[in-house]
């Protein structure tokens, strides 16, 4: 048996220009997702999974403070809406500060990639294996969260476990993608992961989404990879040069559904799909609303 990570990485860096012009004035983390900040689904994730430390890796100091300032308690406002008896209200303010996590923070300086973004949370990850997330995929389960789902696997086997998606080909080139692979169940286990490869190079179906759960051996791989097609330092990269040197490489099929928030238009797509997952009678009105809108065409 594998001890469970204790630790997350949030990378949150990036310009987030694909969500322009709202990303000009707040980090991406902070778009609303049915309701909710993107951000909030993440940290939920690490709560459920028993996760004690989150650490956020930023790039600027008006965008830490956005994190420090939406996690930390509100004794104010709490007590005016409780005094009110918005209890549904207080419920969710409450949420933005969970109890038993600590919350720390790690300065990527320039933007050479998600990998070297992953390193510079070394000093505070220290001899832990970790959990990376990325912040503009929302994954949505009806039961157990995605990081839990992860972490029954890795307790078993150790190694690296991950999230995988399976995609049509002519889809698959955009991510990270399996070879070498062995299937059993909703478990994929495989040789290596080539990161946005060429048609010919494809060699399955299945792409590496994240989460993972690393083992702490990664942090020592990072500094040795290379700059990928995109010029920037690709945790996938890692990965695969970890299991070149004999670390298990397995995908999870993992029983969630994915909400892809990267870019303003498939946000607005998000919101639509999980508005209506979560409130059935949403749906009737958006039939509603689509023939009104094909009838004034």
């Amino acid at each position: 048996m594998f001890n469970k990570p204790k630790v997350a990485v949030l990378p949150v860096a990036g310009l987030s220009t694909r969500n322009l012009p709202a990303t000009k004035a707040m980090h991406k983390g902070f778009l609303c997702l049915n309701n909710l900040p993107i951000i909030q689904y993440a940290v939920d994730a690490c709560v459920e999974a028993g996760v004690e430390e989150i650490i956020f890796v930023y790039s600027h100091e008006t965008s830490r403070a956005m994190y420090e300032n939406y996690f930390s308690p509100y004794p104010f406002l709490e007590e005016h809406l409780l005094r009110n008896d918005k209890l549904e209200l207080w419920q969710a303010l409450k949420r933005t500060s969970p109890s038993g996590i600590k919350f720390s923070f790690a300065k990527q300086d320039e933007p050479k990639g998600n990998g070297h973004a992953v390193l510079c949370a070394k000093d505070i990850i220290g001899k832990r294996d970790f959990i990376v997330m990325w912040v503009d995929d929302v994954y949505v389960s009806r039961g157990k969260g995605i990081l839990s789902q992860l972490i029954d696997i890795y307790e078993q086997v150790g190694g690296i476990v991950e999230n995988i998606i399976e995609f049509p080909k002519n889809e698959i080139s955009r991510y990270g993608v399996f070879k070498g692979v062995v299937r059993n169940g909703n478990i994929i286990k495989a040789t290596g992961v080539i990161e946005k490869p060429k048609i010919e190079e494809i060699e399955s179906n299945y792409a590496s989404m994240g989460p993972y759960i690393l083992p702490n051996s990664i942090l020592d791989l990072l500094p040795k990879v290379t700059k990928g097609n995109n010029g920037e330092i690709n945790l996938t990269d890692a990965i695969n040069l970890a299991a070149i040197n004999g670390c298990d490489l397995r995908g999870v099929l993992t029983a969630t559904e994915r909400y892809d928030c990267g870019t303003n238009e498939e946000l607005a797509k998000s919101n639509i799909r999980l508005s209506i997952r979560k409130n059935k009678s949403l749906y009737n009105e958006a039939l509603k609303t689509i023939k009104e809108l094909d009838a004034s065409v």
